[in-house]
């Protein structure tokens, strides 16, 4: 299923950061588990994200990232958990400056089959692990706060 990108003027020197939706797929079992991914082109430790979609609102676009790029189905929040940023490396060799609105999402399954699956890696970390993980430093405080909201009882 292919979704339309909603497009907005590329942000330059000053201009406000483009952007794009996440979700931060979770379990809990023997304490908080967080899934990450292999991002396609660098191999990194990443969560599902992507650019707004047209009709969408960005929770559901979270949602969709995480079956497109994980095979996540699961209970999306609709308020989101905080934002992180991040330098996109484009193919002309610019970097594009991206605010990335995270939001959490409960996995009760993970297909045996979806779009990218062989295209990337996915895999369940603790979520001390995944923080350590992630190169992004804002993300990897937004996997420590959730997991704290989540030993309290949420």
């Amino acid at each position: 299923m292919k979704y339309r990108k909603v497009t907005k003027k590329k942000s330059g020197d000053g201009a406000e950061p483009r952007s794009q939706y996440a979700a931060l797929p979770w379990r809990s079992g023997e304490g908080l588990e967080i899934l990450l991914l292999t991002s396609r082109d660098t191999r990194r430790w990443v969560i599902p994200k992507g650019w707004p979609m047209k009709g969408r609102k960005p929770h559901a676009t979270a949602a969709i990232e995480a079956l497109q790029e994980a095979g996540l189905l699961g209970k999306i929040e609709k308020k989101k958990l905080g934002s992180y940023h991040y330098r996109k490396r484009l193919k002309n060799g610019a970097a594009l400056l991206l605010r990335v609105d995270v939001f959490p999402l409960r996995v009760v399954r993970q297909r045996k089959s979806w779009p990218e699956k062989d295209q990337r890696v996915t895999e369940w970390f603790t979520a001390e692990k995944a923080a350590e993980l992630v190169h992004e430093p804002e993300l990897s405080e937004l996997i420590k706060a959730f997991e704290a909201v989540i030993l309290r009882g949420r």
